[in-house]
């Protein structure tokens, strides 16, 4: 018997042992905002013995769409049937949301077809060992300052989709030596984030409408990488992007599949995201 009920702060222990167990990269820090941002509606699955033996996440991006994430299971009780209950215990959760996204490994993918997710586009996740930076070209980018926060956000809720206001000012906070952006004539025309994780430093998300840009966003950030991993979840729609990730040290590690769930009524500009956030924001 399996039941479910919000996720606390006292049960971040738990979603970081079951985060070491997959050999996930989210820290505290990670699990603290999505509660900040749903703090009713992440949710924790128990046991007959009440021991946590489960996880998922959920985001709402006001009411454009919403967002699933951190399905972890115990691995003493996987194949049991655990994780396909939280994920319908997060589709009900947020059964009032038109659109509900989510990022699906290639197994997870053929359960979500079956729960009325359709596929949006194709997704990399991409690993090098350790930047060298010799290999990186000299970048016109810009440290991110807070005074550029606003115009920034601004920028990204058309190519989001929706205002992601805290995430990004989150990671600002976080880890600023990863944060740059490109402009033109005082106009913002491209940026890019990353953060600090358990196994990995992680760049995205990477917006600009120019795949030039986007590499001297990229390098600029992994100048403050050198001899660490790295990873970047890259879309596909631009090969000399790919290209470049490759030449510098780039390995594909799995492919995802961006799906949704409902009529997607605010998709965003996707051809001018060069990288996500990461799989379980967005």
């Amino acid at each position: 018997m399996i039941t479910f009920r919000p996720m606390k702060l006292e049960d971040i222990p738990v979603g970081l042992s079951l985060c070491r167990a997959a050999g996930w990269n989210q820290r505290s820090r990670d699990w603290e905002l999505f509660l900040q941002l749903s703090p009713k509606d992440c949710c924790v699955a128990m046991d007959e013995e009440g021991k946590v033996v489960g996880t998922v996440t959920t985001v709402r991006y006001e009411d454009h769409f919403s967002w699933i994430g951190m399905v972890l299971v115990d691995p003493a009780r996987q194949r049991q049937g655990i994780g396909i209950q939280l994920l319908k215990e997060s589709i009900h959760i947020l059964q009032d949301q038109e659109t509900v996204k989510l990022d699906a490994t290639p197994a997870g993918r053929e359960v979500y077809l079956k729960l009325n997710f359709v596929d949006e586009y194709p997704l990399s996740r991409m690993l090098c060992k350790a930047v060298a930076s010799d290999k990186l070209s000299k970048s016109n980018a810009r440290p991110i300052q807070q005074s550029d926060l606003p115009q920034l956000l601004e920028f990204d809720h058309e190519v989001f989709g929706a205002n992601r206001q805290t995430v990004l000012e989150w990671m600002w906070e976080g880890a600023a030596q990863y944060a740059f952006l490109m402009e033109e004539k005082n106009q913002i025309k491209g940026y890019c984030f990353g953060r600090t994780g358990y196994n990995y430093t992680h760049i995205g998300p990477v917006v600009t409408p120019y795949v030039n840009d986007a590499i001297d966003l990229v390098s600029a950030a992994l100048q403050n990488c050198e001899g660490h991993p790295v990873i970047v979840d890259a879309l596909h729609h631009t090969p000399e992007w790919l290209t470049w990730l490759s030449s510098i040290g780039f390995v594909e590690q799995r492919r995802l599949t961006r799906m949704y769930r409902g009529s997607n009524s605010s998709p965003g500009v996707p051809k001018r995201q060069y990288a996500i956030l990461g799989p379980e924001f967005g």
